[in-house]
Parts: C-alpha cells; structure tokens; sequence
C-alpha cells in the first residue's frame, strides 16, 4: 500500500426529510445564494423544501446552471454573488451543479482572470463556503474537492481539485432521486462504477481494504442498477445507489493504491466536441481502454473478473476478454450505449479527439503515464 493522507471534512446528513435539518449547518449571520440547474427542482418542489428550511436567513436564487456547466453562466453567478455580498452558497442538484458551484465558490474572491483556476492551475487562496442538496447520484461532487467545468467559446473542459471546495455539508435524501428520468438514473450507475474502476483497475499495490471495498461497491451497482429502473421508488434500492456513488468518489477508495483517470481525460474531449453525457462517454471508453491496456493491468483485470463476475475458471486471457464484455453487457443493459457508432460518431471524428487531447497536454495519461496519444488514438479506434 502507498503512503498517504486521508482527510474528507463533508458533513453527510443521509435520509428522507434530512433537507430540514440544513438551516444549523449554514453560519449565523450568512447571506446564501442558492443555485440550482434548468429547472426540475423547482416542478418536484425540493426547491421549495430547500427555501423552506433556510427559514430566516437571507437568500438570493441563481438558475440554469448546464448539465456540463459553462464557465460562460458560472461567472454570472460570479458576478451576482460579488455584487450581493454572497458569503455562502447551498448548491441544488446533481453533479453539473455542485461542480459550478465549487468553481464559483472559489471564483468569488479570487484575484485576476478566474479561467486560470482550471487553465493554469491558478493557487486558490481561498473560497466562499458551501453545503449542497444532492438530486440525482452520480458523480461524488457532494463529498468532494473535485470541479469540472466547460468554456463555451473554445470548447475546453477542464477540471480543478482544490481542498477549499469541499462541501461544508451535504443532504442525500434518496426520494430526491424518484422522478428522475431512466437516462439520468443510468448515466449515474455508469458515473459511479467507472469512478470505482479508475481507482481500482490499476495494478496490485497489496490494498487489501480498499480493494474490497471497491469491489463491493461495484457488485452493489450490478445489483442495484438494474432494480433502480425497475422500480423507481424503492427506497432501500435508491439509497444504496446513492451512498455508492458518493463512496465512488470520496477518496476513500482511492487512499493508498495508483489511481488511472484515463478514460476521463478521453471521455471529456467527446463530450467537448460533440455534446454526449459524460456518463455516455465513460461506457464508450471504458472498454475499449481495458482491452489496449489489458497487459499492463493483467494482475487487477484477473482479480476483477474472479471477485466481481465470479470468472474464475479457464484460460487467463479468456477470462479478461469476458470480464471486459461483462462490462460493457452491464452498461448495454442500462441503455447506455457503448460504442461511438451508437452516439453516430464515426471514424472522421478520431483526429480531432487526439489533437484536443494534445492541445490541452493530455500525452502521458494513466497510472503510469504511459498512455500517449497513439494509445489513446487506438482507444478510441477500438470504440467505434
């Protein structure tokens, strides 16, 4: 197991009705601004619910933040939080919104042109505090210091971490998550279980604990997945699904073993380019990238195929080959197509894909950083 330091200082207040216990989380004396997305908080009434709790403390709304967010809208939300003296933000939402609100919260007080935060790795001295209300489970936002937001204009969509953004609190209350759309539920199982395989599929590093711990996190996703469209309001099913993919990505897992975040990086230049969910870009990738780097991760994809799908039996590179497919059966049966021909993308839109991946220095990817841009050419040519 490698060194490391762990430290995740999110408050989690987990169950049906905890948004009414929010109004003790927020500082005396704070002025909030709420943000949200394009509008399904306000038809399903969390929002509501949300203004409800905050009882006496003053608060101002911001809306329309993008499924992948625009630094374009951020910094409106920048400006108005500027000029109303905004010291606290209450993001409602799912991932896209919690992600704009961690770049607004640390886009607040800081000096100079804001975009360096993610184009320049800008230090940030310091950030607006934040709590946030999560309504659909997907990308672990809530517990933690990740952000990725897009530019419009140039078609950048780049990432920051920065320990400033963690959340202060967050609310996971699984009945939020009952009249979400197939689409979304699905797209968040994807989310969560490529989360748990960036951190897991590597090689041994003799973590034993988190290894376990990953593996019962993506066998709860093959369980549960399924049954959270079946049966929309299970409550005990979505709320296995929604602590799973705050686990995913909460640094636990991640603590003590090399971590990949490749088919990230390729997953974000598609979605730059030509607009798929980031969950859809994850099932198209992620296959494709376990079967070029299969070599390097024979160790992790054996333990993979034994633990997770039960392949214990037979020739050893048959049983990769099946646990690959396995993998993507899985997404294939949440409707999450997983091919770039599924999305109609063909083979003219390659080039391009590699020479964003260049420009935004995206050549040494992977555990070892061993994934150069003729590996991940060869990606995305065996995800077609």
């Amino acid at each position: 197991m490698q060194n490391f330091v762990f430290h995740n200082p999110t408050r989690i207040l987990f169950g049906e009705g905890q948004i009414a216990a929010i109004g003790p989380e927020i500082p005396s004396g704070a002025r909030v601004l709420i943000t949200y997305g394009g509008g399904s908080v306000v038809k399903t009434g969390t929002l509501a619910e949300v203004k409800a709790a905050l009882g006496d403390i003053p608060f101002l709304e911001f809306g329309g933040i993008e499924p992948n967010p625009t630094y374009e809208t951020l910094m409106q939300a920048v400006e108005l939080a500027r000029r109303e003296k905004v010291d606290f933000l209450l993001a409602v939402g799912g991932g896209s919104v919690i992600d704009g609100t961690k770049f607004i919260a640390a886009a607040i007080p800081f000096e100079g042109e804001p975009w360096d935060i993610l184009a320049k790795h800008a230090p940030i001295a310091r950030a607006v505090p934040f709590g946030s209300v999560l309504t659909l489970p997907a990308t672990g936002s809530e517990m933690n210091a990740a952000s990725v937001i897009t530019r419009s204009a140039t078609r950048d969509k780049l990432a920051f971490i920065d320990p400033s953004v963690f959340p202060r609190f967050s609310v996971l209350d699984p009945t939020k998550t009952y009249t979400l759309p197939p689409r979304q539920i699905a797209n968040g199982v994807v989310d969560a279980f490529v989360h748990i395989a960036e951190q897991y599929l590597t090689y041994p590093a003799d973590a034993k604990v988190q290894d376990r711990f990953a593996e019962g996190l993506m066998l709860t996703l093959i369980e549960e997945g399924p049954k959270a469209l079946a049966e929309p309001e299970n409550y005990a099913v979505r709320a296995n699904l929604m602590w799973t993919a705050t686990l995913a990505l909460n640094g636990l897992i991640g603590a003590g073993v090399p971590q990949d975040w490749a088919t990230h990086m390729v997953g974000h230049e598609i979605t730059a380019l030509h607009g798929l969910d980031h969950a859809q870009t994850l099932a198209v990738v992620l296959p494709a990238m376990l079967q070029v780097r299969r070599f390097d991760k024979r160790g992790k994809l054996l333990q993979y195929a034994g633990r997770v799908w039960g392949l214990r039996e037979g020739d050893e590179d048959a049983r990769i080959d099946a646990a690959i497919e396995r993998t993507r059966d899985f997404f294939e049966s949440l409707q999450v197509p997983t091919r770039l021909s599924g999305y109609g993308i063909g083979a003219e839109a390659i080039a391009p894909l590699v020479d964003q991946l260049e420009r935004h220095g995206m050549t040494a990817l992977g555990e070892r950083q061993d994934v150069d841009l003729a590996r991940s050419r060869e990606v995305l040519e065996l995800a077609l």
